[in-house]
């Protein structure tokens, strides 16, 4: 997959369950931060478009565990875009640093409340204008 941001973390002692495993939730999580950086590379605050009555809102996930992270691990999170009607889907990987080993996969799909109505948004359309 050609990718079109991606971000470095690590994982944090308490991310982990009893297993000694990164918990599923924290994929989650990792997705999202990662988002919001995409965001403000592509000169958004979440926060402003919020201020401004504009809430990108996840509608759907589509998530796929493949190799457990572990604690102090790297990983690369990566993600790409693309536009089906008022949807955005966003295509995001996990790789563990060390190996390049694919850790997770998700397909997120957001959707656009203008003013609590479902709605396009000509804001996130010309942020994402040169990806799609």
């Amino acid at each position: 997959m050609n990718y079109i941001f991606e971000t470095k973390m690590q994982v944090r002692d308490y991310e982990c369950d009893i297993e000694g495993i990164v918990n599923n939730a924290n994929y989650v999580h990792y997705c999202e931060h990662t988002r919001h950086l995409f965001l403000q590379q592509c000169g958004l605050s979440f926060a402003d478009m919020h201020a401004k009555g504009i809430d990108a809102v996840v509608a759907r996930m589509s998530l796929q565990y493949k190799t457990p992270l572990r604690p102090d691990d790297e990983f690369w999170s990566r993600l790409n875009l693309k536009k089906e009607g008022i949807k955005y889907v966003f295509y995001q990987d996990i790789y563990r640093a060390a190996d390049e080993k694919l850790c997770f996969r998700g397909q997120i799909e957001l959707v656009c409340l203008v003013n609590g109505r479902l709605s396009t948004s000509e804001e996130y359309d010309r942020a994402f204008a040169s990806f799609l």
